[in-house]
């Protein structure tokens, strides 16, 4: 066969393939919004029951994740149909819409911190509390420092760690037309540099701190999810055996995972202790990719092919009322997921005062926590609403 013959093959298989949303992919990244917003809430006892307690992934990996298979839906037919060069324009513009959303959190969070400080006289620092301090010592270097992303907070590390990882898009589809194994040897390399090489981004001027979410090592799972759903790499077939082995990693993790057993049982602290450097959070360590990985299978089959079971059951009965509306709800969740990822990390901050000034009873809890979800929401409803430009629509 000649050469041009195999190089049109490849750039065939290296295509994005285009798609309409997928239901399961909403409804994924719409669960995975409201654990964050639990997750990143000071003093939410329901934190001890999220999936990161019982795993050494949790929802970031699922929000990774699930954005690569996102961007492949949104950027895909540009880089295929437009070329290389408009495809970067597109990535190009999402990651300026991403780098302006980091800075305006940023700013927002940090004001507010300053308000809560002098208005509560409870004495409480809650710019302490994320370690802010530093940036208010020196607003004038730091803020220069924000902008260029070598000030990079713990608590503001997610959003840099996307738009690095988005960055690096076109370049990975650029390796997939040469051939899809160089695309792939690319991403490993880098996560290996990552891990193995110490390989990071610097986090504040004045420490080696590297950034808390490592993008070379995150990269990995990103152009995972990329590679599934743009067609690249075929979805694994739903086996039986292959099913009850990722339930058995699941199960074999649970004890290594959750505080409440490896506390208590020295084997397993130790145990816990030896392979830390494969469950580094930072650097994306090889066991929460594969937990991740035999979670996101046994998902994927319980949902079924295009998500059968978790779609309404047909009939009008109150079950099936109360589902829909839910699965909606949920679905919209995901739909707007940098809308509301940005509101949530915002809006957590207030519930933890919230929590402050009313205790943590069983029923502020859940007081509290509800409308923190109900907030979210009405984000992703109200962006969405805006998304749709209601105004370009003809009277009735």
């Amino acid at each position: 066969m000649p050469l041009s013959a195999d190089k049109e093959i490849a750039t065939a298989r290296a295509a994005p393939l285009t798609g309409v949303r997928d239901p399961r992919l909403d409804f994924f990244r719409g669960i995975a919004m409201f654990i964050i917003l639990i997750a990143h809430t000071p003093g939410n006892w329901l934190t001890l029951w999220i999936p990161a307690r019982f795993g050494f992934s949790d929802a970031t990996e699922t929000f990774v994740f699930c954005s690569g298979m996102a961007s492949a839906i949104a950027f895909g037919s540009v880089f295929r149909d437009r070329g290389l060069g408009l495809g970067t324009a597109r990535v190009a513009f999402r990651v300026w819409q991403v780098y302006w959303a980091h800075v305006g959190l940023f700013l927002a969070i940090a004001a507010t911190m300053v308000i809560l400080n002098a208005a509560l006289p409870d004495g409480r620092n809650y710019v302490g509390q994320l370690n802010l301090v530093p940036f208010f010592k020196d607003p004038a270097g730091n803020l220069v420092g924000l902008l260029t992303l070598t000030y990079v907070p713990n608590y503001f590390d997610i959003l840099p760690m996307y738009l690095v990882i988005l960055a690096m898009m076109p370049v990975m589809v650029a390796l997939a037309r040469l051939h899809l194994g160089i695309m792939i040897g690319a991403s490993v390399l880098i996560w290996l540099c990552a891990n193995v090489g110490g390989v990071n981004l610097p986090a504040e001027p004045w420490s080696d701190r590297g950034w808390f979410f490592n993008p070379f090592g995150w990269q990995l799972i990103f152009f995972t999810g990329f590679a599934l759903m743009a067609g690249w790499v075929p979805a694994p077939p739903v086996d039986k055996g292959l099913f009850w082995a990722a339930v058995a990693v699941i199960v074999i993790t649970l004890p290594f995972a959750y505080f409440r057993i490896y506390q208590d049982v020295p084997f397993l602290f130790e145990s816990r202790e030896a392979l830390s450097f494969l469950i580094h959070k930072t650097n994306f360590g090889a066991l929460r990719y594969v937990h991740f990985l035999a979670t996101a299978y046994v998902a994927w089959v319980l949902v079924g092919p295009k998500g059968a079971n978790i779609l309404p059951p047909d009939g009008d009965g109150t079950l099936s009322r109360l589902w829909r509306g839910a699965l909606a709800v949920i679905m919209k969740v995901g739909q707007q997921s940098l809308a509301v990822f940005v509101a949530s990390m915002f809006l957590a901050r207030l519930l933890g005062v919230a929590f402050d000034l009313l205790g943590k009873s069983h029923l502020t809890v859940l007081l509290v926590n509800g409308v923190g979800f109900a907030l979210i929401i009405a984000v992703a409803y109200g962006v969405g609403w805006f998304k749709a430009q209601p105004w370009r629509r003809q009277r009735a």
